[in-house]
């Protein structure tokens, strides 16, 4: 049976924490810049608007879901895929200066990012364990932004159903998957609601920036 001993998303001294070869670097974007980043996502979101995606059953997820950058992750009954259009048929608006200048200063060695896959929590939403396994190299890294509330983020490894480490993030996080920790399995078991004041309404937006081709 899985283990989920949970940490508190930082050590005392703002260090990375290492989850199974996933590494998390607690508050590593200033509340000032996460205000700007959500600035930048309401424009993005204005170009291309949340959409609920559904399952290749057809069942809705619990996110909704919108991409920045040349390609956009996308899922319906056609199956998950990365698409260079807005389910609505507009293009993907550009990656925000802010989150390439994020990418460069933690992922120096890598070129930048082709998507940022925008995903919107509500009350009650999670995503259940899984691999990011849609890109064409997986060697490349996969970053990810907590912006808002808490969330309790669970890492396993590169096989289902072997044990899993949790760790609440908080807003300003960064999670890196790289190396030995990319094809990790992991997902959200629940957000703590109302947590965090950054979001007027409530609610967790998490970004992921990925190499896609």
């Amino acid at each position: 049976m899985a283990t989920k001993p949970t940490f508190s998303g930082a050590d005392g001294a703002g260090r990375p924490l290492d989850l199974n070869g996933v590494q998390v670097h607690p508050g590593r974007i200033a509340p000032d810049e996460q205000a700007a980043l959500v600035a930048d996502l309401r424009a993005v979101a204005a170009a291309a608007p949340f959409f609920t995606p559904t399952t290749p059953r057809g069942k809705p997820m619990s996110v909704r879901m919108t991409s920045a950058g040349r390609c956009g992750w996308v899922s319906d009954r056609a199956g998950y895929r990365y698409d260079p259009r807005h389910p609505s048929g507009v293009d993907w608006p550009p990656i925000p200066a802010r989150l390439l200048a994020l990418w460069r200063d933690l992922l120096p060695a890598s070129r930048d990012p082709d998507c940022c896959l925008v995903n919107f929590y509500t009350e009650g939403a999670r995503m259940g364990l899984h691999q990011d396994r849609d890109e064409a190299d997986l060697t490349q890294p996969v970053l990810s932004v907590s912006l808002g509330d808490d969330a309790l983020f669970r890492v396993g490894g590169t096989t289902r159903g072997g044990p899993t480490r949790s760790v609440w993030l908080r807003s300003g996080d960064v999670v890196v998957l790289a190396g030995p920790g990319r094809m990790a399995y992991h997902g959200i078991d629940r957000i703590r609601f109302g947590t965090s004041a950054l979001l007027p309404k409530g609610g967790r937006i998490n970004l992921t920036l990925r190499i896609v081709t």
